[in-house]
């Protein structure tokens, strides 16, 4: 009964402090005659003085711990009485963490820099790993901080070039200061009454947990879709067979013709050349390799480089430095092997900024694109493209604010399909996965662009045709992109038709997707129907291709529709770039560039000239589910590009 009502007593006393503070003088009055008149009990507001007093106590505690090395009662304290919402949204304090951590790490090195207390060294360095693990772990993308994650790795940090520094007393009085500066900040008594501090503590915890509860929430529902599909596929398969095993009771006989349909419904249409499934046993064995695949082999993690040198030799280097740097840069992504070491090559590049993301300067690598020697410009281009054929890498591109207007001005200056030219097209569809780079591209007139360049198809090679039929499609999939073509309905319709009876049937899905989005707009099926585009797409509806032919059968549909505009694209909270990487052989090909005799290129010129500390940091990559390709056998209503495209449809 006591606990009760001094809980009560408690809470009234923050009701009265916080009415104070809101200067509600007569609400105060009132508050204070009803609690005397009913016996209650209200807590004074806790005085500064006994503030002041605790929070001295606190600082000279943790001055006193970072003195004496002693750094479980120091983060115990720095737990206990600094507020989450700065050790976790604030980045400042973030970083002065991180070097506390560094301090009391190497302190059994500096306090006996003869024998070196080795045993406690290394059990501070297994701290030290797991913080890195944990909390550090999102720091591993700021340069500032990057080196030091090779720290647990340096046998003797004292005698280091990269962590000799650590060992001065200047660096140990920096860091103590600015300790000191941020405790006087962080624990001066607030004057904010207590409740309100309570609910804006207890605000921000729910946003938290609500955040990482749609996260999660979003997760299961890609995944439980995509378990419903495979079910219902499997039911429909299972059916299928168990009538084919009935059949062949009374005697019927089962096809070749009809098992490889059954093999490309079961495998999801991911059959590989390289797979004979005429020879008795391939798909059951496929089957169960698919339930418990092998285990991946280890592959040895890249050497780190240098890449401050690196970024400063392809800003002020020859123009045969910086291509051969282009090109090594690029083989040591597209050459990595999938998975942890592809991944960790690309962290390095994302986390030591290598295209200038987070630059002040005036001059990054990025700009590249606009130096006067054409292979410059093309193994930039390349390099990029690289970058863009990777979900982590698109991502990393998005945030760069001049990227697209560099790469849309070199589009329009450059010779058409020469390898800069294409390199830079087909980095701008990949791009076109990600719904802000669709808005820029829209703005920018890229549409109008494409049409005029696909009025003359045959002008282009059949590589250039599908990116560009591709990127056209995913631009036109959002609500901008179809007004953008309603201002020009006619010259659009006109492009798409002659293009559906190109001898390039690649790019039919695209050029599918593009009139079926269009044609929601009425204005644009008003135009249609003034150019008998009905008939011309009956014309088609008579090939051998089933699926090709449902698809103009949608169009169709879509085109004598009575239906309103649909609801705006633009402003759905959809998830982007749904695709998983896309590093296709055209990266690889035309290789102008050559090495002397005796000069170093490749890996063996960055490992040889730009050798640096452990810099890699392999970060869990993002997966995601790839989506069907459309709704039942309808046109194309997502966007893509044609290598994942080609994965989703012939292997």
């Amino acid at each position: 009964m006591g606990d009760i009502l001094a809980t009560e007593a408690d809470l009234l006393g923050m009701i009265k402090e916080y009415l104070k503070f809101g200067e509600f003088e007569e609400t105060v009055q009132i508050f204070d005659k009803e609690c005397k008149s009913k016996g209650k009990l209200v807590s004074k507001p806790r005085g500064n003085a006994l503030r002041d007093s605790k929070t001295r106590v606190i600082q000279e505690d943790l001055l006193s711990s970072f003195d004496d090395g002693d750094h479980k009662v120091f983060f115990e304290l720095w737990k206990e009485n600094i507020p989450s919402e700065v050790k976790d949204l604030d980045a400042e304090t973030q970083g002065l963490e991180f070097y506390l951590h560094v301090h009391f790490t190497i302190f059994p090195l500096r306090s006996h820099p003869v024998r070196q207390d080795r045993t406690e060294f290394e059990e501070r360095i297994s701290h030290f790993k797991q913080y890195l693990e944990t909390r550090g772990a999102e720091l591993s993308q700021n340069a500032e901080f990057l080196p030091y994650y090779a720290l647990p790795f340096v046998p003797f940090p004292a005698v280091h070039p990269s962590f000799k520094d650590l060992f001065k007393d200047t660096w140990i009085q920096q860091l103590k200061g600015r300790l000191d500066k941020f405790l006087t900040m962080t624990l001066k008594p607030s004057k904010t009454p207590r409740l309100m501090t309570l609910y804006v503590s207890f605000s921000l915890q729910l946003q938290l947990q609500l955040a990482e509860s749609d996260r999660r929430l979003s997760s299961c529902l890609r995944k439980f879709n995509k378990m419903q599909a495979d079910y219902h596929n499997l039911i429909g398969i299972t059916a299928e067979l168990v009538d084919s095993l009935e059949a062949t009771i009374s005697g019927k006989m089962i096809s070749p013709e009809y098992l490889q349909s059954v093999y490309a419904r079961l495998f999801n249409n991911q059959m590989r050349q390289s797979s004979d499934f005429t020879r008795p046993g391939t798909a059951s064995s496929m089957l169960r390799a698919s339930i418990a695949p092998p285990r991946p082999k280890e592959v040895p993690i890249l050497p780190s480089l240098d890449y401050e040198k690196l970024k400063k030799d392809l800003i002020e280097g020859s123009d045969r430095l910086k291509t051969l740097l282009l090109q090594a840069l690029r083989w040591r992504l597209t050459r990595s092997l999938p998975g942890e070491q592809r991944e960790t090559v690309l962290q390095a590049y994302i986390g030591n900024d290598l295209l200038g993301r987070y630059s002040t300067q005036q001059k990054t690598v990025l700009l590249l694109l606009r130096s006067p020697n054409e292979i410059v410009r093309q193994y930039m281009a390349r390099l990029i493209n690289a970058f863009a054929s990777l979900v982590e890498g698109r991502i990393y591109l998005s945030h760069i604010p001049v990227l697209l207007k560099i790469l849309m001005e070199t589009l329009r200056k450059e010779e058409k399909d020469s390898l800069t030219w294409e390199n830079v097209l087909v980095c701008l569809q990949k791009l076109s996965l990600r719904r802000s780079q669709q808005t820029i591209m829209i703005a920018d007139d890229l549409i109008g662009w494409l049409t005029d360049e696909l009025q003359d198809s045959d002008c282009l090679s059949d590589y250039t045709l599908v990116y560009s039929a591709a990127l056209l499609m995913n631009l036109c999939l959002r609500t901008k992109g179809k007004k953008k073509c309603a201002e020009n309905a006619k010259l659009v319709l006109k492009v798409l038709t002659d293009l559906l009876g190109h001898e390039n049937h690649e790019i039919r899905p695209y050029v599918n997707g593009a009139l079926y989005s269009i044609l929601s707009i009425p204005s644009v099926r008003q135009e249609a129907k003034e150019m008998s585009v009905e008939e011309i797409l009956h014309c088609y509806n008579k090939e051998k291709n089933q699926d090709f032919n449902r698809q103009i059968e949608f169009i169709i549909k879509q085109l004598n529709s009575a239906e309103e505009e649909g609801p705006e694209s633009d402003d759905e909270d959809e998830e982007d770039d749904k695709d998983e990487d896309l590093l296709e052989t055209d990266l690889y090909r035309e290789e102008l560039l050559q090495p002397e005799h005796g000069e170093l290129s490749g890996e063996s010129l960055l490992t040889t000239e730009y050798l640096g500390i452990m810099t890699n940091m392999a970060k869990a990559k993002r997966r995601s589910t790839p989506l069907p390709q459309s709704n039942g056998d309808g046109p194309l209503q997502r966007p893509v590009t044609p290598s994942s495209h080609r994965d989703l449809t012939t292997g």
